[in-house]
């Protein structure tokens, strides 16, 4: 997956008008079941760091690659259905298409969050080497303003960004580089107002740092040998090293290269494992009964039915149920004090990719709170410091990705959330 990838060239074209006209009926929308005021953080089950996207927001290099003023809103509006039933386009509700070079939204943004029982946001960071650094705008004025009050971190997406979602693998448009030590320091610095700042999300009283992509971090256990040097001369005690980590990585030991711990993401599991592996877990939760089997067996008849009738059809295939990807979610051990879950509400990057585009269906907010649920009691006998879960992602709409008020579903999501991480049935005794 491609965290930030610009998108295809032709979704581009969306008209001014249009996007006025939009953005007019998602800001004018009176969405019901509002959240209110959220809970205290320390009272709450867990600490839920949510990722946060910042292409939201024109800059020059996406002018250049996709047409002036292109954002992911423009991708975002102009996605349509591609099966019956399919939810497109996604719009958003109370924030419209905002633009995050405003700092009244960014307030909104935690506003909303803080609502819910969302500790803090997890800023996705993209420095490719050289000092070179994109879509850091809104990242540095939440720092150099001190606002909003709301908790943050990094998440450094060191992948680069390229044409691998629109069929242009080998179309590379910003190349992740690793020149060494140098830009190591270099690196750090840019950050270390960050990383000393009150609101900076710790874990043992250390920042933490997310890696995105730890396999292709050139020289990592001297990576973080040397920002740990770095960190000691510059009056941080530290940091925890987090490293991302998806299903065919997980045999890798991440201490062994001195990350501190591994947040584990299984999105695309079931999509890869197919109809044959999800009618297994079908079994496995429902029973071994007959009437059981039988129930499983023809569902799984229909969908293989169902999916060839489309292939053959020229009609789009790669759909899984929400509720069958779900069960692979938190298929890893994750009750190891150094592993943390990662919770995905729903996932569709048709908007971006097309009919590369995969797509997570009939996600709901009972299903995703079931999902949290899950999350949060794997985490409940850990020492409050590391009763960390992740939430990918809090704004991610054009991979479909998002907990942010939307106009079907409105502050749902959002209150599926603060019901879990306020349920006093998983209320977890301090160690």
């Amino acid at each position: 997956m491609t965290v930030a990838s610009p998108q295809n060239v032709a979704i581009q074209r969306t008209t001014a008008a249009r996007m006025s006209a939009l953005d007019a009926a998602a800001s004018s929308l009176a969405v019901s079941n509002r959240t209110e005021q959220g809970p205290q953080t320390g009272s709450l089950n867990a600490r839920l760091l949510a990722f946060y996207l910042p292409q939201f927001h024109p800059i020059p290099e996406n002018d250049k690659w996709w047409g002036p003023g292109f954002t992911e809103w423009t991708t975002v509006a102009r996605a349509r259905p591609l099966f019956t039933g399919h939810y497109q386009p996604r719009l958003p509700a109370d924030l419209g298409f905002y633009d995050l070079r405003v700092p009244e939204v960014r307030e909104q943004q935690a506003e909303l969050a803080r609502a819910a029982g969302i500790e803090g946001f997890v800023y996705y960071h993209y420095w490719f080497g050289d000092g070179r650094r994109l879509l850091e705008r809104p990242f540095t004025e939440v720092v150099s303003s001190g606002t909003p009050k709301f908790p943050f971190c990094l998440c450094w997406a060191n992948e680069s960004w390229s044409g691998v979602w629109h069929g242009a693998p080998d179309r590379v448009l910003a190349e992740q580089t690793y020149p060494g030590r140098e830009d190591n320091r270099k690196h750090f610095f840019a950050l270390l107002d960050a990383f000393g700042d009150e609101r900076y999300v710790r874990v043992d009283g250390k920042p933490i740092f997310i890696v995105y992509r730890p396999h292709e971090l050139k020289d990592r256990a001297a990576f973080i040998e040397q920002w740990r040097e770095l960190a000691a001369k510059n009056g941080l005690p530290g940091f925890h090293f987090v490293a991302l980590l998806l299903p065919h990585e997980l045999g890798w030991n991440h201490r062994e290269d001195g990350f501190d711990g591994a947040l584990i993401s299984n999105t695309f599991k079931g999509y890869i494992r197919g109809q044959r592996y999800i009618l297994y877990r079908r079994l496995a939760r429902r029973g071994l009964s007959r009437r059981a089997y039988a129930d499983a067996l023809m569902t799984y008849v229909r969908n293989q039915s169902s999916y060839r009738l489309r292939k053959l059809g020229g009609c789009f295939t790669n759909v899984i149920n929400y509720a069958d990807a779900m069960t692979f979610f938190l298929d890893e051990d994750i009750h190891d004090d150094d592993k943390y879950a990662c919770v995905i509400p729903n996932w569709d990057n048709t908007p971006r990719s097309g009919e590369r585009g995969v797509v997570l269906h009939n996600s709901t907010p009972a299903l995703f709170r079931k999902h949290l649920h899950e999350a949060v009691s794997a985490a409940a006998t850990r020492p409050l410091d590391r009763r960390i879960v992740f939430v990918k992602s809090w704004n991610e709409w054009a991979e479909g990705n998002y907990l942010e008020p939307d106009q079907r579903f409105g502050h749902e999501y959002l209150n599926a959330v603060r019901d879990v991480l306020t349920d006093p049935t998983l209320a977890c005794g301090a160690r």
